[in-house]
């Protein structure tokens, strides 16, 4: 494109049409960039990207990209935007619209999710149907009373924290082989320890060790580019980790977390909190909402209610079956989603070689029992606000207010892997897990400056806080039951 497209002003209704015509057109800084043709090739999948649609992603692509990523954005700018700040508008997928050049509008509304009500509130709730996307709905969102110039003014001042942390030196890594040096001695001796009491010991503490060390951290600092800093690199070593190792896909991982990471915490596009029938975090999750990532109702039915009813009471049991969950996602984007390329063919190999050394170390141990307890061995967590505020709200006031740190002393966070501080992750994932506490001290500062609350607890308080959130949930499930109950005796009146 000429230099003159690229500094050319696109007016805001302008802007509209083409997204309304099918352009992914997303705000860079000052410049436009069309993502169209890349949108489907994105390594962190698709969503990511039609979730950012006519809005300013700056932030974002800064957080998540390497420098030699970013340095190739200028391929795809295709103009200006007219006025600075960019008032957002609201993505497509965010009305629960999907592009569909076979319709004869040209948009499909996929499933019923609540902004859907204010495109046509006539239309079955449920209804997947052509619908006629115009400039204007691009200005519908939820209610807020967010402050364009003051959600500016703290993503200035986002940047300006980077800054001081770049200076800083916290995005490079630390010390022997990449800060990884002490994490590889401790493995290596967990990893004796295990061996030696998996062959020489029968008790529980035999089957506990036995367990591979915590490496899974590493595929997830690889699959954030944190490691080497290199997509390629980081990518063979995250699939190594996590496929050959841990028998899980990378290139799931890496679709569903960055998902997580733009969109944390909302009941409607965010697949971390999606857990129905077993959890709902949330009281919307009652009105079997659509996941614009799972592209499915989440039906809240009997089971659901059933479950939901004693979450608090079992949250920790059905964690326990985690295991089993990942294996399914993670199979099942490979089979449906994943293209057939190189990435592909290297992670079926992977999990080959991980179903083979894993039916072994099981076939190993001594019982059934064993066995089943060995496999129900995960962890998990989530306590914070679900609330949607619009794509108005800046980068760093989502992430301050959908986050919390565990805190625990430095001697033992090895065992966290560094996802304690998950504050300043979800700020700075490119920065190595290493660095994270030093970094956190200047996040804790900006959230000063900033007036924004900085969420850390214990790691008791923070799962009692889950705890609390999941039986709240119950409570209202419950009193909403009674009342229903109640109308339908006639009590009520």
């Amino acid at each position: 494109m000429s230099d003159s497209k690229r500094d050319a002003v696109i007016p805001r209704e302008q802007l509209k049409e083409r997204i309304v015509a099918g352009d992914h057109l997303v705000i860079y800084h000052d410049q436009v960039l069309d993502l169209t043709r890349w949108a489907a090739k994105h390594p962190g999948g698709q969503l990511a990207i039609l979730h950012f649609v006519g809005r300013d992603a700056t932030d974002e692509m800064d957080a998540y990209h390497s420098e030699g990523d970013i340095k190739r954005f200028k391929g795809f700018v295709c103009g200006r935007i007219e006025t600075r700040p960019h008032r957002p508008l609201t993505p497509p997928i965010a009305l629960g619209l999907v592009r569909n050049d076979k319709s004869s509008t040209g948009w499909r509304r996929e499933g019923p999710v609540e902004l859907a009500t204010k495109i046509d509130v006539a239309a079955p709730p449920d209804a997947s149907l052509d619908v006629t996307l115009t400039p204007d709905m691009l200005e519908l969102g939820p209610e807020h009373d967010l402050d364009l110039a003051l959600e500016g003014s703290r993503a200035r001042a986002y940047r300006d924290l980077k800054t001081r942390i770049q200076a800083a030196g916290l995005f490079s890594a630390p010390g022997t082989l990449l800060g990884y040096g002490p994490d590889i001695a401790r493995y290596c001796i967990l990893g004796g320890i295990a061996a030696w009491l998996y062959f020489n010991s029968t008790s529980m503490l035999g089957w506990f060790a036995s367990a591979s060390p915590p490496t899974s951290v590493v595929a997830h600092d690889a699959g954030h580019t944190g490691i080497t800093g290199e997509n390629v690199s980081d990518r063979i070593l995250g699939t190594l980790v996590a496929d050959w190792i841990g028998g899980l896909s990378l290139s799931w991982w890496k679709d569903n977390h960055n998902i997580h990471h733009l969109v944390t915490n909302h009941p409607e596009h965010d697949p971390d909190i999606q857990h129905i029938p077993f959890f709902a975090i949330s009281t919307k999750f009652f009105s079997s909402l659509w996941s614009t990532y799972y592209k499915r109702v989440m039906a809240f039915d009997g089971f659901s209610r059933a479950m939901i009813g004693l979450q608090h009471k079992l949250y920790y049991i059905v964690l326990s079956l985690a295991r089993f969950n990942l294996y399914a996602n993670s199979y099942g984007f490979l089979a449906l989603k994943m293209p057939r390329n190189r990435w592909f063919w290297f992670e079926m190999a992977g999990l080959a070689f991980f179903w083979s050394w894993f039916s072994l170390l099981l076939k190993g141990l001594p019982d059934n029992k064993t066995r089943l307890m060995y496999l129900l061995i995960v962890l998990s967590h989530f306590a914070r606000s679900t609330e949607d505020l619009g794509p108005i709200e800046s980068f760093p006031s989502r992430q301050l207010r959908t986050t919390m740190d565990v805190v625990c002393s430095p001697w033992i966070e090895f065992f966290h892997g560094g996802l304690h501080l998950q504050v300043t992750h979800h700020l700075f994932p490119r920065i190595p897990r290493h660095n994270l506490r030093k970094a956190s001290l200047l996040v804790k500062q900006f959230c000063k400056e900033q007036e924004l609350e900085y969420a850390e607890y214990s790691f008791i308080e923070g799962n009692q806080r889950v705890l609390k959130v999941l039986r709240d949930v119950s409570n209202q499930l419950s009193l909403l039951q009674k009342v229903a109950a109640a109308d339908a005796r006639g009590e009520l009146h």
